[in-house]
């Protein structure tokens, strides 16, 4: 099928969208600024301000005085225009994000939630409170919520009889998620929340083709290729944590043998220091995140427990390897490493993963290729989330023609 074609409209809308981007990073800029940092024509640029400005989604800021000529006036985002919310579903913890329409966090709520239960219900009740418990605190009601994005893992089909995720029965129960919210939603995979936040706060800004590596419980790929997000026919792609590390290799909870996340995946991780000690007191550690943060302590000096230290470089070798894989396909310039794992773990594991897939990587596809832990803090999925969301709001106002895959 040949791609649709580009109308009028939607070159505008993108224009809009490079705009609202500039205006984001900058915080206060003027035209002439945002005509320089988009490379958008003069004339262009005051047409989709003043489109913005029409729209109250931009509003003046000041004037600034130069050493010659008039002053010039500066623009930021509204943040006043009402406010979006993030809701990242992971299997441990729901947290909700409270941001104003500027995109500035305002406030949050976290609940947890039991990573042994699936059932739609729980899911959805932990989405309420948070929910409520961040908005109370942001002093804001759902009146003033423009729209509320939610990144919920799943989505994906069962191979054999085991679930991908806890909360994959989520979606087939949309309809009822947003009943109780009782705000206009949409809802994506967190893979692709992820790579949105990176592209709008964080290395998407200086390079087009990257990679953010999620690692947590599941393991997952955004993928951004010269500035748009790869989502794929099914918008599946980036569901790499469940492509091939090993063959014949450990069960994955997906079902199959294998996987790069039965090995780079929290549980994972576990199950290599259980190998190597199996009676170290953290080989049992009931709570993935707890288990997490005590391997990053127990690594501290002056003196690092060394079967944690052998566990963190043996997993810097799976990752590794598992890396290259994705350099050999998309040969991306950037690779971040954003989640929980990569937040308490990052800095042992990045020098060693560096090399391993510069050894491995064919070629000279990771000769110039930088891999970091990411720069986007805070809950990224959350704030990519309401990033998609505000972007759906621009949609629904008439200002943009981005498409959501999934809105309601």
């Amino acid at each position: 099928m040949a791609p649709p074609r580009r109308t009028s409209r939607d070159i505008r809308s993108e224009s809009r969208l490079d705009v609202l981007h500039a205006l984001l990073l900058a915080g206060e800029a003027s035209r002439n600024d945002l005509a320089r940092v988009t490379g958008l024509s003069t004339a262009t640029v005051a047409t989709v301000v003043s489109d913005l400005l029409e729209g109250g989604i931009v509003t003046e800021a000041g004037l600034t005085s130069g050493r010659v000529g008039r002053p010039t006036t500066t623009l930021r985002l509204n943040g006043d225009r009402g406010r979006i919310v993030g809701i990242d579903v992971a299997e441990t913890y729901v947290r909700a994000v409270v941001f104003d329409a500027a995109l500035d966090e305002l406030a949050s709520a976290e609940v947890d939630t039991d990573e042994h239960r699936d059932g739609s219900e729980d899911v959805i009740d932990a989405i309420v409170r948070a929910l409520d418990t961040a908005l109370a605190s942001a002093g804001a009601s759902r009146a003033d919520v423009l729209g509320a994005g939610v990144s919920l893992p799943g989505g994906m089909q069962r191979w054999g009889e085991v679930a991908v995720v806890v909360p994959n029965t989520t979606w087939h129960h949309v309809d009822r998620l947003r009943e109780r919210i009782g705000l206009p939603i949409v809802v994506d995979n967190p893979l692709k929340a992820i790579a949105t936040a990176e592209l709008w706060f964080g290395e998407g800004r200086r390079n087009a083709s990257m990679i953010t590596v999620n690692l947590g419980t599941g393991v997952g790929a955004g993928i951004v290729l010269e500035g748009r997000i790869l989502r794929g026919a099914t918008n599946f792609a980036g569901e790499w944590g469940h492509s091939l590390l090993a063959l014949d290799g450990r069960e994955c909870r997906c079902g199959r043998r294998g996987c790069v996340e039965a090995y780079v995946g929290a549980a994972g991780i576990q199950r290599t220091l259980a190998g190597i000690a199996p009676e170290h007191p953290l080989a049992s550690a009931h709570l993935q995140r707890e288990f997490i943060g005590s391997l990053a302590a127990a690594l501290a000096p002056p003196e690092p427990d060394p079967a944690v230290a052998e566990t963190l470089a043996r997993t810097a070798d799976y990752l590794g390897s598992a890396v290259a894989d994705l350099v050999a396909i998309v040969n991306p310039e950037m690779i971040a490493l954003t989640g929980w794992t990569a937040w308490a773990l990052g800095d042992h594991l990045v020098p060693a993963v560096r090399r391993r897939v510069r050894r491995e990587a064919p070629g000279d596809s990771a000769a110039d290729l930088t891999i970091a832990v990411s720069t986007v803090r805070g809950n990224s999925a959350a704030t990519g989330i309401a990033t998609i969301a505000l972007e759906r709001f621009l949609g629904d106002v008439g200002l943009v023609t981005t498409r959501v895959p999934t809105a309601l």
